[in-house]
């Protein structure tokens, strides 16, 4: 527990079970320690609903330690009535105020482990290792890592938004373009339009072991941008089946899976592919995550598109402090179609750095790429090469919580040079919405 010896504060509290019998008589004045043991007793009867009552009513208290007392008794209470994600906003609503706080964040990763959302719950221990422990410190936390190699999670997650665009078609804003013909004039549905769109996400998955150290891990996700001018709706929807093997440390999870993508109400792709993941600590502090895949792509309106996907990546994070962390990820893309001016070959650097001020989470993100096709399209004079890079930034705001949601803002500035000037643009977006407050 974070405080067991609270100091004594006088408060004034309306409760039944306190007052006198004369309806006309004062309110009764009590100390913080007398409202705790009265909700211990009212646990230890079965009372859920007058213990969680003295728990919020303390959590108010002008007191620190009282009210982050309160907030962690009422946690473990959600946490023995299978409530974790009631239990995850108190335990963050603490480390927003003692973010050292090492028993907490120990538990907030508990409960985040059982919610099954598990790439959260390693980082909450990597981020207690980057505070510095005692010996008896760092065994707990030990034990808690082997837990999270044991867990049996489901879940999901889910996030809305409203998407102020400047470029919702990712078009160019050139009037003409050069071609092996002539100049070519570009219709206003073919050039760069801006709009407002409302953008979701989410995903379902379950983790059911069927072995020791195996465990089938089957996950349906969906994203999409929703815009007045339905000709540019975006809708991504993905089913995948994983078989996930543990060892002492690392984690290796290999899947198949099938996605489907329509542009403007109609069908744009189909593509299945393998995958192999691969996640294995190189301190307590940090650890590293590989990805490869191959795809096969087929496009329902171009089948000169059609073709071989082929991916990998890399990517370090690491805890830099209790409050911030960080990450750097490599990536590389091979995409092989039956005309060779569709088939490229890309690479990139990204970059993400995020910090706790209070209550309130701030993230920066940044990327670069090249890209580049085996030949150019008939149509175009230059094969296409290309730069991209994008900067972003968001802040999650947890001051404001409903439901275990809370308000974030994303604002992203994106730019592709291309030889090809079809695919030369710039871009400035907007997010304003909602996700899991921890």
């Amino acid at each position: 527990m974070i405080k067991r010896g609270v100091a004594l504060l006088p408060l004034v509290v309306l409760c039944s079970w306190i007052a006198t019998p004369d309806a006309n008589a004062d309110v009764v004045k009590v100390s913080a320690g007398q409202l705790f043991k009265r909700a211990d007793q009212a646990e230890k009867s079965g009372d859920w609903a007058t213990a969680q009552t003295i728990y919020r009513a303390l959590a108010q208290d002008s007191n620190l330690d009282i009210r982050n007392e309160a907030r962690f008794r009422h946690a473990e209470l959600l946490t023995r009535l299978h409530k974790p994600a009631e239990a995850a906003v108190l335990y963050r609503a603490i480390l927003d105020e003692k973010p050292d706080a090492a028993r907490v964040r120990l538990e907030l990763a508990a409960v985040l482990a059982q919610m099954g959302d598990l790439s959260r719950a390693r980082r909450e221990l990597r981020q207690v290792q980057a505070g510095g422990l005692p010996p008896e410190v760092a065994q707990v936390v030990n034990q808690y890592a082997a837990a999270l190699r044991s867990v049996k999670p489901w879940g999901g997650s889910f996030e809305l938004a409203l998407a102020p665009d400047s470029n919702i078609n990712r078009a160019t804003d050139a009037k003409t373009l050069d071609t092996v013909v002539a100049p070519l004039n570009l219709s206003d549905e073919a050039r760069q339009r801006s709009g407002l769109g409302l953008k979701g996400s989410g995903q379902i998955y379950l983790r059911a072991d069927v072995g020791k150290d195996l465990a089938l891990v089957p996950r349906i996700s969906g994203q999409s941008a929703v815009y007045r001018a339905s000709q540019f709706n975006d809708i991504s929807a993905s089913a995948q089946l994983g078989l996930e093997w543990r060892s002492k440390a690392d984690r290796l999870t290999p899947s198949a899976g099938y996605t489907w993508r329509w542009y403007g109400g109609d069908l744009y792709a189909r593509t299945q592919s393998l995958s192999l993941d691969w996640l294995h600590p190189t301190s307590k502090r940090a650890q590293i995550g590989t990805n490869v895949s191959v795809s096969r792509a087929h496009y329902a309106h171009n089948p000169l598109q059609d073709g071989m996907i082929y991916t990998a990546s890399v990517t370090y994070e690491r805890a830099l402090t209790a409050r911030s962390g960080g990450s750097i990820s490599l990536s590389s893309n091979r995409q092989s179609a039956r005309d060779p001016g569709y088939a490229t070959m890309s690479g990139g650097l990204g970059l993400t750095y995020w910090h706790d001020f209070g209550k309130v989470t701030l993230f920066y993100t940044a990327a670069a790429s090249r890209l580049e096709a085996d030949k150019r399209l008939f149509l175009f004079p230059d094969r296409r090469r290309e730069w991209y890079a994008r900067s972003g930034a968001g802040a999650v705001f947890r001051q404001v919580e409903v439901a275990g949601f809370s308000p974030i803002i994303r604002v992203a500035y994106e730019r592709n040079w291309s030889a090809v000037g079809i695919y030369d643009y710039r871009r400035v977006s907007t997010d304003f919405g909602i996700t899991r407050a921890f």
